[in-house]
């Protein structure tokens, strides 16, 4: 991913160093965990740990003339090691994708707990500023168009609802990849012993998978770029209903603009929603990735390297983004500027034709049937809209209707508290407060 969308704390846990870092940790607990079982002299993996290293630049050295990763690795920690007598002993019965598939689920797990903070973080924004906005009301829209009332603070409190399933989602996909595995070139344990792979894979703080191939199957990998995907789908939908909201003919929330912000190159007046826009684009690189670790499910037999080079791509990336993608959200909401009377003009707007749910039922209520109350209100309803009346004062003027419905009952019809009575319910529901 370019430096443009890479948060310093990610992209170091995807640098070079950190995944040969993570590797070395592999061969070090590898070699500390056999020489417990006797299968490695003590001396041997007492000197791993404490001479083994690498430099970047002898790997990749080294790569360009053997063109293997992991045997240029172990030739560089080798070298550093300097005794035959020891370093003989490195990567005793392993097979390279027990130190590849193992080391990625440490990655995994370091850039899983960035993600994680993420989430939380984002999450406890969207709270307080639903409860801030809980009472606000606000039109709500089907199709694009005025339906019935409801709250600022309700469409928040439902993006942290959601971000609240995201986080169960990621969690378990997080945990699904907290495994290695050391059974060898087909999983069938040729050269260890399977409690040989629990101890190493206890150093690591990893579970050992139940059965492999000579890899970890990627179903696991393909659940996680997935949670990564629904996640950044969330993100993307509070993108756009920020979109949405801060078009000019709308105006009733906005991103939010610095003194020396600059809109436009030609158009100085212009505001425009840049963020939220990059937040909907990037969640389509996401989605994408999504669909190539559904593809690195499918390897020929034991193992082909189809998948790996997608994997250099789609792990990094989709874990680098999410991160990026839950911080920039997370200061547009807490950066969020609302205009609440804005919101009450665009509701009222339409002289209360948002209503006209609402009355239908009370003129059911009052005797009339419901066939003949839904035409007359839609009757009065087209044409206030067509002729840009005021529905309130048409339907006022109706006999049929005065007949069945007083004053105050029709000023009760089109009173925008009575259909939020409820919003208080909907947030001890989520919040449980």
């Amino acid at each position: 991913m370019i430096a443009r969308y890479t948060r310093p704390a990610m992209g170091r846990i995807w640098s070079d160093e950190n995944k040969y870092r993570c590797w070395l940790r592999v061969e070090i607990a590898a070699s500390q965990a056999l020489a417990r079982f006797g299968l490695v002299p003590q001396s041997a993996a007492a000197a791993i740990a404490a001479r083994g290293n690498f430099t970047v630049a002898r790997i990749d050295e080294i790569e360009a003339e053997v063109r293997h990763d992991v045997i240029a690795f172990t030739t560089t920690v080798a070298e550093h090691i300097a005794d035959p007598e020891a370093s003989r002993w490195l990567h005793y019965g392993l097979t390279s994708t027990d130190v590849v598939d193992t080391a990625q689920a440490l990655q995994l797990r370091e850039a899983s707990g960035l993600v994680r903070d993420g989430i939380v973080k984002l999450a406890e924004t969207l709270k307080r500023r639903a409860l801030e906005f809980k009472h606000t009301p606000i039109v709500g829209r089907t199709h694009g168009v005025h339906a019935e009332p409801t709250t600022f603070g309700l469409k928040l409190l439902l993006w942290y609802s959601e971000m609240q399933r995201n986080l169960t989602r990621f969690d378990a996909a997080a945990e699904d990849l907290r495994v290695g595995k050391l059974s060898g070139a087909v999983g069938t344990f040729g050269h260890l012993k399977p409690e040989h792979e629990e101890a190493i894979c206890a150093e690591l703080g990893l579970r050992p998978v139940a059965v492999a191939t000579q890899v970890i199957q990627r179903d696991r990998h393909a659940a996680y770029v997935a949670s990564l995907a629904i996640l950044a789908s969330t993100l993307d939908k509070i993108a756009t209903e920020i979109r949405h909201l801060q078009r000019t003919e709308v105006r009733e929330a906005e991103e939010f603009f610095s003194a020396g912000q600059k809109g436009s190159s030609s158009m100085p007046h212009k505001r425009n929603p840049i963020a939220s826009e990059q937040i909907s684009g990037l969640a389509r690189v996401v989605r994408a990735n999504a669909q190539a670790a559904f593809e690195n499910i499918v390897l020929w037999h034991e193992r082909d390297i189809s998948h790996s080079s997608a994997e250099r791509v789609i792990l990094p990336d989709s874990t680098i983004l999410a991160d990026y993608l839950l911080a920039k959200t997370e200061q547009l909401i807490a950066k969020l500027l609302v205009y609440p009377a804005r919101m009450l003009k665009n509701l009222e707007s339409t002289g209360g034709l948002i209503f006209s749910g609402q009355l239908l039922l009370d003129l059911a209520a009052a005797g009339m049937s419901r066939e003949e109350a839904y035409k007359l209100v839609q009757t009065h309803a087209m044409r206030a809209w067509k002729e840009d009346l005021i529905f309130s004062d048409e339907i006022a003027r109706d006999p049929a209707i005065a007949a069945l419905l007083a004053p105050t009952q029709l000023a009760q019809a089109f009173d925008y508290h009575r259909q939020l009575a409820n919003v208080d319910a909907i947030f001890t529901r989520v919040l449980g407060e």
